[in-house]
């Protein structure tokens, strides 16, 4: 017998990534659209790494405008951790209707319910039903 868990996963819709932009290739993109070099660029980036860190360290948290906030949490158990809230323009943006160019796995599966899902896992798995 399959898990609920299972046969959800296997019909999510997800967006599959084919690499990480690395940083220097993120200063090659900032570098065609600035007056700045790719080594300024570069130290910038490394500043603003030091910068969120300086501050967290202190207990305050970052506000970079447009691009989100950097803000020092703790634990139960007392790990300090740094949360990020991602700036809501970013995902309207991503979310504007055709702009996304990547690819979605089970496209077809974006509106259905969890219900649904397993739905489609008992009608292609006879023999290996949900539970």
């Amino acid at each position: 017998m399959a898990k609920r868990i299972q046969a959800i996963t296997t019909y999510l819709p997800r967006i599959t990534r084919d690499r990480t932009i690395s940083t220097a290739k993120l200063a090659d993109y900032i570098e065609a659209r600035t007056s700045l070099n790719h080594g300024e660029i570069l130290n910038v980036l490394m500043e603003l790494r030091e910068g969120i860190k300086f501050f967290c360290l202190e207990g305050n948290a970052v506000k970079i405008q447009s691009l989100g906030t950097f803000g020092p949490s703790i634990k139960l158990d007392g790990q300090i951790r740094v949360k990020t809230r991602l700036d809501v323009g970013i995902n309207k943006a991503i979310n504007v209707a055709g702009a996304f160019k990547g690819t979605v796995l089970n496209r077809d599966n974006i509106v259905k319910s969890s219900d649904e899902l397993v739905e489609l896992w008992n009608a292609e798995h006879p023999d290996d039903p949900v539970e």
